[in-house]
């Protein structure tokens, strides 16, 4: 298959290409070419530096339920996260801190802009209806705007067609269940589904520091999604995603005023959606597009707080090729109001202009550059670009690079400086700004049954924003300098195995220190395997030593066990193991990890 069929074919239903998946009647299939379409432009996989893709078939492999449970296995990215279930989930991408990873759901950004950073929880974020994830890495700003200095996080829902049913119960006593129906042909397709989850849940404070009371978790997905083609030319799609969920957390009670059980609780509601009109005139493949996301977060403790935040982004954007060069043009505009616990509300906005564009010199290179412009309501305005190459050196060789650069404007909480007491005049904050470059060395075997790729790169982030002394500062830089390696395998018998690894340098250049949560390296290993009936994979990860608030949080190494049995082609049993040798760890210092629990359940597709 020819590039330009690929990308044409992606294009065109929106769908790209599974990343992991094997056809079930052919298990020693050879790897496919992966698309990945937040690029905005699609772009080979294999082609692009920083970009990883997990597909449903992978989700399911490794049996993960929610966006943390997976996400951690890719390279350069650290999933930082308070408390097993329910607790607060965010990522640091290349060491960038939260706030600096924008988060998509079927293109509608939904960080949450009521957050101290600006960023998005990713603890509810259930992957029952998730069809895919796409992962960019490194400043992609010039595609998306502010928040993307580390990169872009895009979670694809799935278009149904058919009755589905999921039921899953095990330890801890965690329920898990999921209702999906739809209808898909050609000119339309329509699909709405329900998912619940429940556990009793452990000590989010690490019950072996003396905290025995258990915090439940509950989370309720409802979602839809529809297309209807008028004509070949003019089709409307959309999607709606509602998710609620109850917590009860763990704080810092006095006099010690040091993590431990409390009866502190936080209960969320989030919405998510889109509208999209797409219309192919004047030699051009239009999407007019409207799309908004809802958050809202109570906090009950002795401190308790009300946050709501929400997001409505109008869109235009044009696809088209001239001369021999496929391009993207487009203009937004966003507008975000954020509601804080002290009663201040901010109503920032951006108007922004876009262009990205690839052109293949010869059938071995292809170039690729983006550059976007953004004018802020508050902060001034401010250009981005992004320029990126891949060489077919033969043999299987493929060599890349890129270099972007990135901005983020403050968040609402520090602008206002809220739940700042140092006297006033409080420093006037600018903007964050980036830079990023990377090379990469793939390659992939002739037969296609194996591939990897090694990627070096460096992150400067200018005038980042922290918190000193009762307010918030732009502090001079920080640098993060990694090395990134990731490779996969058909083993044959219907074994398949996938390696992932990074070592990530992340520091404060005005003091030296190395940033916090990111630990130095961390790897996963996945050795799965398929047959005619059975189905499973084993994961093991680790992570080293991490700098963490208060001190160091220790290295440590997990192992998860999945499988499923298919009794017929329409039903199959499942069952997991998760921390099989019952270690004892921690993600975040003083919170601890469920030890091996198990569960078991049943799946249904008609």
């Amino acid at each position: 298959m020819t590039r330009s069929i690929l990308y044409a074919t992606a294009a065109a239903v929106l769908f790209p290409l599974p990343a992991h998946a094997r056809q079930a009647d052919n298990p020693d299939a050879t790897l496919p070419e992966v698309v990945v379409t937040a690029t905005r432009l699609p772009a080979i996989v294999a082609d692009t530096p920083g970009a990883r893709v997990i597909d449903r078939a992978a989700i399911d492999q490794r049996g993960a339920v929610f966006a943390a449970d997976i996400l951690s296995d890719v390279p350069g990215l650290s999933v930082v996260r308070s408390g097993a279930f329910g607790g607060l989930a965010q990522v640091r991408m290349r060491g960038a801190s939260p706030g600096k990873t924008l988060v998509l759901i079927d293109g509608v950004p939904v960080n949450d802009a009521a957050e101290i950073n600006g960023a998005f929880d990713l603890s509810g974020l259930e992957l029952s209806d998730i069809e895919r994830i796409e992962v960019l890495s490194g400043p992609q700003s010039s595609l998306w705007g502010s928040d993307a200095i580390g990169g872009v996080i895009a979670f694809a829902t799935r278009e149904l067609g058919g009755f589905g049913a999921d039921l899953e119960a095990g330890s801890f006593g965690t329920v898990r269940g999921r209702l999906a129906a739809g209808v898909s042909t050609g000119q339309y397709g329509f699909g709405a589904w329900v998912s619940h989850f429940a556990t009793d849940g452990i000590s989010a404070a690490d019950e072996a520091d003396g905290n025995p009371e258990a915090d439940s978790f509950t989370s309720t997905t409802i979602g839809a999604r529809g297309r209807y083609a008028f004509t070949p030319r003019l089709v409307v799609d959309g999607s709606i995603r509602w998710t609620e969920s109850d917590v009860d957390l763990d704080g810092y009670p006095a006099p010690a005023y040091s993590l431990a059980d409390t009866l502190d609780t936080q209960s969320s509601e989030q919405w998510s959606g889109f509208g999209r009109l797409r219309l192919n005139a004047l030699g051009l493949a239009h999407q007019l597009s409207v799309s908004a996301s809802d958050i809202s977060r109570e906090t009950v403790s002795s401190f308790p707080s009300v946050f709501e935040a929400d997001r409505q982004v109008f869109r235009w954007q044009a696809d088209g090729s001239a001369a021999s060069i496929d391009f993207v043009v487009g203009a937004e505009r966003e507008d975000t109001e954020g509601s804080l616990s002290g009663g201040r509300t901010e109503k920032p906005g951006t108007t922004s202009a876009f262009a990205t564009a690839r052109v293949d010199p010869t059938d071995r290179l292809s170039l690729t550059g983006a550059l976007r412009f953004d004018d802020t309501d508050d902060f001034g305005s401010k250009t981005t670009g992004r320029v990126s190459g891949a060489f077919d050196a033969g043999a299987g060789f493929v060599l890349s690079a890129a270099w972007g650069t990135g901005f983020k404007a403050p968040s609402i909480s520090q602008s206002v400086c809220d739940f700042c007491y140092a006297s006033l005049p409080w420093p006037v904050l600018r903007p964050e700004t980036a830079e990023g470059h990377e090379g990469a060395i793939g390659w992939r075997s002739a037969d296609g049954g194996m591939e990897g790729r090694v990627t070096a790169y460096r992150l400067e982030v200018e005038e980042q924003i922290t918190y000193v002394a009762g307010r918030y500062v732009n502090i001079a830089r920080t640098t993060t300098d990694g090395v990134e390696l990731e490779g996969r395998a058909r083993l044959g018998g219907g074994f398949d195995l996938s390696l992932a690894y990074a070592w990530t340098d992340a520091r404060d250049e005005t003091t030296g220190a190395r940033l916090l949560r990111v630990p130095e390296q961390a790897g996963s290993a996945t050795l799965g395997w398929s047959g005619d009936r059975l189905s499973g994979a084993l994961t093991v990860r680790s992570e080293s030593d991490q700098d963490d608030s208060g001190g160091v949080r220790e290295a440590f190494v997990t192992a998860n066990l999945n499988a499923s049995y298919a009794v017929t082609d329409k039903v199959a049993l499942t069952a997991r193991i998760e921390n099989l040798a019952d270690e004892r760890y921690q993600q975040v210092l003083g919170y601890g990890e469920p030890g091996r629990s198990g569960y078991v359940g049943i799946r249904l597709r008609y």
